[in-house]
């Protein structure tokens, strides 16, 4: 079985977490828009499953994943699908609906960090917003990114199979959108995250143990791993980076 996925070509977003994944499972994909026009992906092919008129499951928005005749949207949904046949969660019902709130939580903390440079609308441009965004910034990098990563770092800390995962004693789809949450707060707001990661040693070492992962690794070496940009969600500002 080979997966398609459906995201924009030039950014991670919130596409990555997806490709983390399927790239840390060893599972064969096709990430849809990256690939050639010409062979019926591209952009076209994207612009097409979001315009078919149709499809009676419409998702709402990249990005999507199609598994056979399974049309999923929705990050921590399409993660929740994917986890029990990736072996990237628990096989009790507590260890996957704790892995699924914990996921829910990493999508609420990257849309705040998303809304700091569009704290009006998703429709301006970061220039139209900047006063406001400013003091969005301040309270994110102030406030709600230490209480959030502060309670990451408690789940670490309480996990009754040891400190290695958030999860019992094995790698979850929770532990890798950890991992790339951190990448990108250290992306966007590289002052205020070294000041709050000083604080949560065990969720840096879990950061840490997943990058040194030999499929996780070998992704980010290679070009299937595009750089952060200011595109996508987590975009450099020097002047939001609040100490």
């Amino acid at each position: 079985m080979t997966y398609e996925l459906h995201y924009w070509p030039t950014i991670q977003g919130r596409g990555e977490f997806v490709r983390l994944a399927l790239e840390a499972a060893g599972a064969a994909y096709v990430d849809v828009a990256r690939g050639d026009a010409a062979a019926g992906q591209g952009l076209p092919a994207l612009q097409k499953l979001l315009n078919d008129r149709h499809q009676p499951h419409p998702p709402f928005a990249p990005p999507v994943l199609k598994d056979g005749a399974l049309l999923i949207g929705q990050t921590a949904t399409i993660l929740q699908h994917l986890g029990p046949t990736l072996k990237l969660v628990g096989r009790s019902d507590a260890a996957r609906v704790w892995t699924q709130q914990i996921q829910l939580t990493i999508a609420d903390m990257v849309t705040e960090a998303h809304d700091t440079h569009h704290p009006l609308g998703v429709d301006l441009y970061f220039e139209d917003q900047k006063p406001e965004a400013l003091r969005r910034a301040t309270e994110f990098c102030r406030s709600r990114m230490p209480k959030f990563l502060r309670w990451f770092e408690s789940i670490v800390q309480r996990n009754p199979a040891g400190p290695r995962h958030l999860v019992g004693g094995k790698l979850s789809y929770a532990d890798l959108s950890l991992f790339q949450l951190i990448e990108g707060l250290r992306y966007a707001f590289p002052k205020a995250a070294q000041r709050a990661l000083a604080h949560t040693p065990g969720i840096v070492q879990l950061h840490d143990r997943v990058a040194a992962l030999p499929k996780v690794a070998a992704y980010l070496r290679s070009p299937r791993r595009l750089p952060f940009n200011e595109q996508g969600i987590f975009r450099c500002y020097p002047e939001l980076d609040v100490e």
